[in-house]
């Protein structure tokens, strides 16, 4: 049985209790963030897109001293994340259409970009490109390879997609963005691929 990709935002708000229960927050992912802020200084304006509950990508750059938005689809994810930060920015949106009207130093979108359909990745790197200053810095989580698979959340399976390495790249330069790091699989990251750019 292969997931919708329909149905992630209804599987998100059913699961963002369990979600956010299993999700570990023992930062293996603080390498590629380190990356990621290296030509970043505090002060400056992350967007977290399909942030969840805030933890623990937004609270790793609140606690660095970034100023940071967090957007999520989910209301259920949001709201955990408003308990925890009352005073954080955080907005209700989807990443296939959103428009916030400013740009950032950094857009990052770690666990959420790769539930998109291709199409629609390709649509959304167009629109973080718009989003972001000449010279920030792009990071998103992706497949290792072209294709359609299920993952889970909670107990319910949900959609992930891919473009290839090479779709990626291209993608990125048709909008500006020059690929700066590439990793399949990497194992000090729970086998997660990671796509990190910059805007020239």
């Amino acid at each position: 049985m292969s997931a919708d990709p329909n149905d992630t935002q209804a599987i998100y708000e059913r699961q963002a209790t369990e979600y956010d229960m299993r999700r570990s927050k023992a930062l293996f992912e603080a390498r590629w963030l380190a990356r990621f802020t290296a030509s970043l200084k505090p002060g400056d304006h992350v967007l977290d897109l399909g942030c969840g509950t805030g933890d623990p990508i937004a609270r790793w750059f609140m606690a660095e001293g970034f100023d940071v938005t967090g957007v999520d689809f989910s209301a259920a994810m949001l709201n955990i994340a408003k308990e925890r930060w009352p005073d954080g920015d955080w907005r209700k949106a989807d990443m296939r259409d959103f428009e916030l009207d400013q740009q950032f130093d950094g857009i990052i979108a770690w666990n959420s970009f790769f539930h998109l359909t291709a199409d629609e990745q390709k649509g959304c790197i167009t629109r973080m490109a718009r989003h972001l200053h000449n010279g920030g810095m792009l990071m998103l989580t992706v497949g290792p390879r072209a294709g359609e698979v299920s993952g889970t959340v909670g107990s319910e399976l949900v959609y992930h997609a891919s473009l290839s390495p090479a779709g990626y790249a291209t993608c990125l330069e048709e909008n500006g963005l020059q690929l700066t790091g590439f990793l399949a699989e990497d194992p000090e990251t729970q086998s997660h691929t990671v796509l990190m750019a910059r805007k020239l």
